[in-house]
């Protein structure tokens, strides 16, 4: 089971949470959780205009052997208005546009999506049962 929380933060709103939402699917091969602007495409959705996100931005997805992996999905820009990063307590890893990274196997982080434009973010923690 891979369990998400999603929180969109905006400058005025640092220290709490502007919105919440929560998202699980369970380890089985070819399951898939997705996060953008698209609620027709999307299980955690982030708000209409905060662009810097895409309508599709992030996608989780389960693999044969019920690990996780991580994708950040190309958008129709060329180069993208935001930033992604991976923390697994005190390591982070930028994530590369278009790239993929495994999620640990019984393992938490956060995913942060930065706006480079302005102090926005949209925060994601995860846990992946073992």
């Amino acid at each position: 089971m891979l369990e998400l929380t999603m929180a969109t933060v905006s400058g005025a709103d640092a220290g709490a949470t502007a919105g919440m939402a929560m998202a699980d699917a369970p380890s089985e091969p070819g399951a898939v959780l997705r996060l953008g602007r698209d609620a027709s495409a999307c299980r955690l959705v982030t708000p209409d205009d905060w662009l810097f996100v895409s309508r599709v931005h992030l996608e989780f997805r389960c693999g044969p052997d019920g690990g996780w992996q991580l994708t950040w999905l190309r958008g129709s820009q060329a180069e993208p208005s935001s930033e992604v990063r991976l923390l697994l307590g005190e390591y982070e890893q930028p994530l590369g546009y278009g790239t993929a990274v495994a999620l640990p196997h019984g393992g938490s982080g956060e995913i942060v999506i930065q706006d480079r434009t302005a102090p926005r973010s949209v925060n994601v923690g995860f846990y992946q049962e073992v």
